[in-house]
């Protein structure tokens, strides 16, 4: 019974005596708020979040994937801690110093601040959607500080790396067709290894030179496609991609494994890999990297900010500034070397 009609109730009416009328009030206004009030069993409340955060966030998979093994971490670490069964670790356990014990757990275990803070977020995103959902009454994390994180630089490839790592494709296979189609395509339009397995025949459009790629949180964005990664792509789509798998296999997944399905992101880096080992490229890269370098040698060829921020898909142009402290050394060693009074 809510409280308006508890009010309306002729028993509630007739009673004279304050106290009965007080004490039924405190019993409907402590049915309302029981949820906020009493011991929750959080555990079960991440499907619910992760339903939120597919439906509302338009999260990905790999987003979902991630947030769920962030918080089950979480949840294990505080089992351990509370020898309980994760499934029982209610809201009374999770606040600022078990947050706090689980970073310096973290740390101790040798994982980076980017990883802390990543993991820390999460927490935070769950508490949020917790209070929103009048789960918890209050936010039991808000006095935790994200660990500073360390100033690293984006690992990128120098231009003749860049040629290198392009000629290392055998082109008379199909396998070879298709990786280099891959490596072009990565480095020529900054894509994530995501957007690229996640590209569909129908998203090259090679009249006009573009591609449309799926980002995170399902944006979509149109990025222009050079001539070298069209080229590429052409010939593998003509010559190659029909040579993978069976050929009854019907999918519109530009890039191939050798089953005939799409391709995964684990393997766009296991052939990456084997192309930086037969150059001897003396680094350890990832694809993200091309992605690095196709962002840097933007900047260093005089593109603005802006538009390196849209061709990449950041929503925040503070996450593409990053790339201006690779492009101040250039910056400087011009100086260095042109000024009269340097």
């Amino acid at each position: 019974m809510q409280t308006g009609q508890l009010l309306k109730c002729k028993n509630f009416q007739n009673c004279r005596k304050n106290s009965c009328k007080l004490a039924i009030l405190m019993i409907a206004f402590s049915y309302k708020y029981q949820k906020v009030e009493g011991i929750i069993v959080l555990f079960q409340h991440i499907d619910g979040f992760l339903s939120h955060l597919r439906v509302e966030k338009s999260a990905s998979n790999l987003t979902l994937l991630g947030y769920k093994t962030d918080l089950s971490q979480f949840f294990n670490f505080l089992s351990l801690k509370y020898s309980l069964p994760k499934e029982e670790i209610t809201n009374d356990l999770f606040n600022h110093r078990t947050v706090r014990e689980y970073l310096t757990d973290m740390q101790e275990k040798g994982l980076s601040r980017a990883t802390m803070a990543r993991k820390l977020a999460a927490l935070r995103s769950f508490v949020k959607f917790l209070c929103r959902e009048n789960i918890i009454a209050g936010n039991p994390i808000a006095a935790v500080a994200t660990p500073k994180q360390d100033k690293k630089l984006p690992k990128f490839l120098y231009s003749p790396e860049i040629d290198l790592l392009m000629a290392a494709p055998d082109l008379l296979t199909a396998s070879g067709k298709r990786d280099k189609a891959i490596l072009e395509t990565l480095y020529a339009a900054g894509l994530r290894v995501s957007e690229l397995v996640g590209l569909d025949v129908d998203d090259l459009d090679f009249k006009e030179y573009f591609i449309k790629v799926r980002g995170k949180g399902r944006r979509e964005r149109i990025v222009p496609l050079g001539s070298m990664a069209s080229e590429a792509l052409t010939i593998y789509l003509d010559k190659g991609r029909s040579k993978l798998g069976k050929r009854d296999t019907i999918t519109s997944a530009v890039f191939l494994n050798r089953f005939g399905n799409r391709l995964s992101a684990r393997s766009v880096r296991t052939i990456l890999n084997k192309y930086v080992e037969d150059i001897a490229l003396n680094q350890k890269i990832s694809p993200h990297t091309l992605r690095h370098s196709f962002a840097t040698h933007l900047l260093n060829g005089g593109a603005d900010l802006r538009s390196v921020q849209e061709l990449l898909g950041h929503v925040k142009l503070s996450t593409t500034q990053i790339y201006t402290h690779l492009t101040r050394e250039k910056i400087k060693n011009t100086f260095d070397e042109n000024h009269p009074r340097r």
